[in-house]
């Protein structure tokens, strides 16, 4: 029976309207280095969604490798996109380093991170691009085909990819560039081109060599006939390098790698850097003046490598429980710096805190477990041991944020990074075995352990983390994780115990060089003397707070100390 032609037009429009829909679900391809010699990296997206971003694409000249020195500190190799962050404001702009080491603008592009980065780019952005030093290679060979046409004109040259083997239309260095500032303006988003750094080479008179008739001239070409921001940093850092003539440049490179004449170490980075800014100030573009800090950074120093923070295997830490059902009990739950078990000689503040309870009146239980956030401490059901014990009476401590850091997909996060914030949003994860779990936010995981314990008539404290090493000093180390702490407390009917300023305060009161003397690792973790530090500042928060709940129950050692 043949359709009515209304039904038909109607099944129609729907099939199209599904094929749609279909396309526009189909997920961003897999970023994928085209460069096998090196590790496949994870890029940072914008941290706080509600600013504006100044977005960095290019090689490893602007992001080396995994950014972080490779372990070597300022001797290592570094990119100038990492120190330049410091010259911005954080509460202004996003600064997200994107560039992506061995890539070309060509493979940039073709491997899928620019389709990725593109993403985030918004209305009143600025994306800066460098590119160049990896233009000049083979076009189609096995290891990297990652060479573009010389030029900035409309060739192209077909080729069946021996890398990728896939069919690609090569085109000019020049063409790819237009193609990121189209890509960008489409975007309501304002392109930057810079030339590429210049490299560790003098001419015959003993100056700096110049890039200007290949890369560095073709990519001021293309930037005046797009009519958009130019930065010749090939000649402003060759104009540094001569004023600071041969042997003072060579030790802005690594000296671990004497023959090394592209990747500078982090003093040439921030050198580099320093041309950047200048360049973006020569702009006149007044969000850049809006975005900078008031006072350029002074002697600006490389991110301190994180301590080793391994997850810990339960299956080596004996679990605890109350000594007398009879009595109440004080349960603390949290991280390494709660509970280190000696490990390295790393000793957690929960493990010197008993001593200053009366165990004839109260039980105290050490539920931390190194290596945990608030979300896997509540994934693999740590927390509903805890709660299943808990009775009227009792009181809980519970201390996250030191990993709950970091960007959820990031392998490196180990799976255990939580959403920031304390609000509703999910952010869907893959775990190591496929499957998919639904993140939510640090307060909300903060929030459901008030929720659970408070349903049992427990008492809950929540206790911001402890400061690191090198962040009690100067700012306010984890601000974010005490201000969403007690946000949550005063939502939730909790108390709240800043425990980042209280143990700060007392390292203001001793000193750096003491200070240095209580931790068993570079910034995170405290030796035995460090823990009893930490633990009388936790008493102390304890006393302090309203209502004293656990008041009753301090032994003498902790009445002294009043």
């Amino acid at each position: 029976m043949p359709l009515h032609p209304a039904l038909r037009r109607l099944l129609h429009a729907v099939l199209i309207l599904l094929a749609i829909a279909s396309v526009h679900a189909q997920p961003l391809p897999a970023a994928v280095n085209t460069d096998p010699a090196r590790a496949q990296v994870t890029l940072p997206e914008p941290a706080n969604p509600a600013l504006p971003s100044l977005i960095l694409i290019g090689d490893s000249t602007v992001r080396n490798g995994r950014d972080d020195g490779q372990g070597k500190g300022a001797a290592g190799q570094w990119g100038w996109g990492n120190p330049v962050a410091a010259w911005f404001d954080p509460a202004k702009v996003n600064v997200v380093n994107r560039a992506v080491g061995g890539l070309s603008s060509r493979t940039y592009i073709t491997s899928g991170h620019w389709e990725r980065t593109l993403a985030f780019v918004r209305r009143g952005d600025i994306v800066v691009m460098q590119f160049g030093h990896n233009d000049a290679g083979a076009v189609n060979d096995t290891s990297r085909a990652r060479g573009t046409i010389r030029g900035i004109g409309d060739e192209s040259e077909e080729i069946d990819n021996l890398l990728t083997h896939r069919h690609e239309t090569v085109h000019t260095y020049g063409w790819y560039l237009r193609k990121f500032v189209a890509d960008i303006r489409a975007k309501g988003a304002t392109p930057v081109i810079c030339s590429p750094i210049p490299h560790k080479q003098w001419d015959a008179a003993g100056h700096a060599k110049r890039d200007r008739d290949t890369y560095g001239g073709w990519a001021a070409a293309v930037a005046q006939a797009e009519h958009v921001g130019f930065i010749d940093l090939n000649e402003g850092i060759a104009r540094r390098y001569d004023a600071l003539g041969h042997d003072a440049v060579v030790q802005l490179f690594p000296q671990t790698t004497p023959d090394e004449h592209t990747h500078t170490n982090w003093a040439g980075a921030v050198l580099n850097a320093q041309v950047v800014v200048e360049g973006m100030k020569a702009l006149g573009d007044p969000r850049i003046a809006a975005w900078l800090k008031p006072r350029a950074p002074v002697n600006p120093q490389p991110p301190v490598r994180e301590d080793d923070r391994p997850v810990v295997d339960a299956r080596s830490v004996r679990a605890e429980a109350p000594r007398d059902a009879s009595l109440p009990t004080l349960y603390l739950v949290g991280d390494s710096t709660v509970k280190s078990g000696g490990v390295n000689g790393a000793i957690g503040w929960g493990e010197r805190t008993a001593p200053y309870f009366d165990a004839r009146r109260i039980n105290v239980v050490n539920a931390a477990i190194g290596g945990r956030s608030s979300r896997t401490y509540f994934t693999e059901g740590r927390w509903d041991k805890v709660r299943d014990q808990l009775k009227r009476g009792d009181v809980v401590l519970i201390q996250f944020g030191h990993n709950d850091g970091g960007r959820i997909g990031d392998p490196a996060m180990k799976n255990r990074a939580s959403a920031q914030g304390t609000g509703a949003e999910t952010v869907e994860d893959t775990r190591p075995d496929g499957t998919k779990e639904q993140v939510h936010s640090f307060g909300w995981y903060m929030a459901r352990y008030v929720a659970d314990a408070k349903a049992k008539g427990a008492t809950v404290v929540l206790v911001s983390p402890v400061p690191h090493r090198d962040r009690w000093e100067e700012g306010r180390d984890f601000a974010t994780f005490a201000d969403w702490d007690r946000e949550v407390a005063e939502a939730n009917g909790a108390l709240f115990m800043d425990l980042t300023l209280l143990v700060a305060d007392g390292y203001r009161r001793i000193g750096a060089a003491k200070v240095d003397t209580l931790f068993a690792d570079a910034r995170t973790h405290t030796n035995a003397a460090g823990a009893e530090f930490n633990a009388e500042r936790v008493v102390a928060g304890l006393k302090a707070l309203p209502g004293n709940p656990l008041g009753a129950y301090f032994a003498d050692r902790a009445l002294a100390a009043q």
